[in-house]
């Protein structure tokens, strides 16, 4: 959409100051930065140089509104949940977490904030176009965003001030290239939400560095047919002999759809649970990508208070980057306690 606004120095909550004469992209300046505290040592994009600071009023951070694309009890999106709360609760913020798997669902969940007033927003973008027009809005009216888990690429380009994630194109990667090095020779990579970029984006990662793969279309809603679904295409096509799940309550499917398919193909996944967890022990699931999505939910928290009190910024447009790390029978006794109270 490309919106334009009046600028404005920030306040603290429920006394906004605006004023006239700077475009939004002079205005902004100080929020492109945000991602070089922890991105100085991130990968690509470190190099970038930071934009110059604007002088803006320091204030004091009271409310953030965090949504994202996350399903209804959805363990991956439970700890991003604990980690923005926690952050709050140690800062002394308010932070309201809502989420929607429909895009245009999670659209409205932030106009909702915007209207609301909060002093910052949080925001996951699996389908980013979806959600430009509402961000655009956000930024406009001088709330700061900050996207995390998808959307990277998109991020900077709609006027967030960060992106704290992983890189899912390099986790691919590396997922792909750890089957390929297990001896493993034909892939099937399985997409748990139609139109979430970053599903895509790990897949042909993964087929980028594997090679021999196909992809498989389920319905993370609907983890019956889901393992029906991997079955089918395990009988149909035996010589597939690598897994690879992009959803820890998938993976759980997918081992049980090898068992029933009488299929010798390994499995792995991204992302953790306590399911996760005991199929790693018993020698079930090969690996977890372990994106730390705690981080993703304190982080952004953090960040935000920084700027808000002390017009702290970091990054210069690069993004922080949560992972990729791999849980396997090597360290899983270390993670399986902190899976289990939610922080992992």
């Amino acid at each position: 959409m490309g919106a334009t606004a009046q600028s404005n120095g920030i306040a603290p909550h429920g006394n906004r100051r605006f004023t006239t004469g700077r475009s939004s992209a002079a205005r902004l300046l100080p929020w492109l930065a945000i991602a070089a505290l922890l991105a100085a040592c991130s990968g690509p994009g470190a190099d970038v140089p930071a934009p110059t600071q604007s002088p803006v009023a320091a204030g004091k951070l009271e409310s953030v509104a965090v949504v994202t694309h996350g399903s209804p009890g959805d363990a991956f999106w439970n700890v991003v949940k604990n980690g923005a709360e926690a952050a709050g609760k140690e800062l002394g913020v308010g932070v309201e977490y809502n989420s929607s798997g429909d895009p245009g669902q999670q659209a409205k969940l932030i106009d909702n904030a915007i209207a609301q007033g909060v002093d910052g927003l949080v925001v996951s973008m699996a389908n980013p176009e979806a959600l430009r027009p509402s961000i655009e809005r956000a930024v406009a009216v001088g709330i700061p965003v900050i996207t995390i888990n998808s959307g990277e690429s998109d991020s900077a380009k709609f006027g967030a001030a960060a992106h704290v994630g992983q890189s899912e194109a390099l986790a691919g990667q590396a997922a792909g290239k750890r089957l390929a090095d297990a001896g493993r020779t034909k892939m099937l990579c399985v997409i748990h939400e139609a139109g979430n970029i970053g599903a895509n984006q790990r897949c042909d990662g993964a087929t980028k560095a594997f090679g021999n793969a196909a992809t498989l279309q389920v319905d993370i809603n609907n983890p019956t047919d889901a393992q029906s679904r991997i079955k089918g295409a395990l009988e149909a096509d035996r010589s597939i002999d690598a897994v690879l799940t992009l959803n820890s309550q998938v993976a759980a499917r997918a081992v049980d759809a090898v068992q029933e398919s009488r299929s010798a193909a390994t499995v792995a996944t991204f992302d953790l649970n306590t399911d996760v967890v005991e199929a790693i022990r018993a020698g079930k699931l090969l690996f977890a990508v372990d994106q730390q999505q705690y981080e993703q939910g304190y982080l952004p928290i953090v960040l935000l208070q920084l700027y808000r009190t002390n017009l702290n910024t970091v990054g210069g447009g690069a993004p922080v980057q949560t992972g990729p790390g791999f849980v396997d029978k090597n360290n899983v006794d270390a993670v399986a306690t902190l899976v289990a109270q939610g922080t992992r």
